[in-house]
């Protein structure tokens, strides 16, 4: 029986990637640097900013530290999202609200800060629909280690067993799954291709996954 659902953020419940890929594009553009956005999402969608910041400073010989061009990336993430709130995941809104009619507990786990996160809950008036928020800032080891979830579960008093996390990259489906979670995943244009084969299962969008969970609630 599934009594808790934990949800992904960026990709799953917001399209955020694009907006993400914005971000990384303006602060490398002084170095030169200019990405692709369908190459750069699908290398790095799901990944840890601090991962993604060694990779593209070792990549290119950046004379910047891996940890100071991550905090750039966040810091202006935060700011614009602030201002321009990223478009809400086809039937976000609808899932959340039929799993609090429902009476599942509900957390949020993801591998953004918090400072990235918050105001785009508020925008969206969704902070209210988290029993916890558990986000980067909050762990020692992000995605894809297992302790974000297993925060998650601690701080809603669920078991794993009976939790359901919602993801939609490979780095966020192996940090659930780590953590013992069953995991369903919906893959966003830039994940498509990614490994999902250790999921229990892959949905179109966030609909067809609800009429499943309905099922395996049982």
């Amino acid at each position: 029986m599934i009594t808790t659902v934990l949800f992904d953020f960026d990709g799953t419940l917001v399209d955020s990637e694009s907006l993400h890929f914005q971000c990384w594009n303006n602060i490398l553009a002084p170095y030169g640097i200019a990405y692709d956005e369908v190459e750069f999402c699908q290398r790095y969608s799901g990944r840890p900013t601090l991962a993604s910041a060694k990779e593209v400073v070792t990549q290119h010989n950046l004379a910047i530290s891996a940890e100071t061009l991550a905090q750039q990336k966040n810091d202006q993430f935060a700011k614009v999202a602030a201002t321009s709130l990223p478009r809400l995941m086809p039937y976000a809104l609808e899932i959340l609200q039929h799993c609090r009619e429902d009476g599942f507990k509900i957390g949020l786990v993801t591998g953004s800060t918090r400072d990235e996160v918050m105001p785009i809950l508020h925008g969206y008036e969704l902070a209210e629909y988290f029993a916890c928020v558990v986000t980067k800032d909050d762990v020692s080891e992000p995605k894809p280690a297992p302790q974000p979830y297993l925060l998650g579960l601690s701080l809603l008093g669920a078991n794993a067993q009976q939790s359901l996390a919602i993801e939609d990259t490979h780095t966020g489906s192996m940090s659930a799954k780590s953590a013992g979670l069953r995991v369903a995943v919906v893959p966003n244009t830039h994940t498509l291709t990614q490994d999902f084969s250790h999921a229990d299962g892959r949905f179109a969008n966030l609909a067809d996954l609800y009429q499943q969970l309905l099922q395996i609630r049982k």
